[in-house]
């Protein structure tokens, strides 16, 4: 890799840390080629990515970003995963660590928020972005389906009324 190169790979670098909401670093020594790709494409379908870089070239373009705390995490085999939904990125990470323990979870930062290993767990554990969303929905829909309910509650207990004294009517005629 030659000089331009290298300064292309910190600007993109650079570029990236700028624009997402979190960023984990990770060991992966003694992951074959297959099970990086394989955490690759769980990340890519997480909307988040996964880079093995550098780690001196990834120090420099950490510099002047609100990432710049984890400067101390890039020593050994190191892969960033990055994502604008923080927890998204974290969920990937955590679910293949335990399935995959030559997968070590370093740190992580989250906007200014420099997180550990079980930092990384507990992010892990929240709901993602889009699973807020639906719980947003759901209870801005759960009093307009009650209110429903209760309008119509009514109505209903009219009809079984007058249902009854039809049937009772019908009934005595037979009878």
């Amino acid at each position: 890799m030659d000089r331009a190169e290298k300064e292309d790979l910190v600007a993109s670098l650079h570029r990236t840390f700028s624009e997402t909401a979190v960023v984990l670093v990770t060991h992966y020594s003694g992951l074959t080629v297959a099970e990086i790709g394989d955490l690759r494409k769980r990340m890519r379908d997480a909307g988040a990515g996964l880079k093995v870089t550098k780690n001196r070239l990834t120090v420099r373009a950490l510099e002047g970003t609100r990432y710049a705390g984890l400067d101390g995490l890039f020593k050994g085999p190191t892969a960033i995963a990055y994502a604008n939904d923080p927890v998204a990125a974290a969920k990937v990470a955590v679910g293949y660590a335990k399935t995959n323990p030559k997968l070590v979870l370093l740190g992580a930062g989250v906007g200014t928020h420099m997180l550990d290993a079980d930092g990384i767990k507990a992010l892990a554990a929240l709901p993602s972005l889009d699973e807020l969303r639906g719980q947003l929905i759901g209870l801005l829909n759960a009093p307009a389906t009650r209110i429903a309910g209760v309008l119509q509650a009514p109505a209903g207990q009219l009809a079984r009324v007058f249902a009854a004294y039809a049937e009772a009517a019908d009934e005595a005629e037979a009878a």
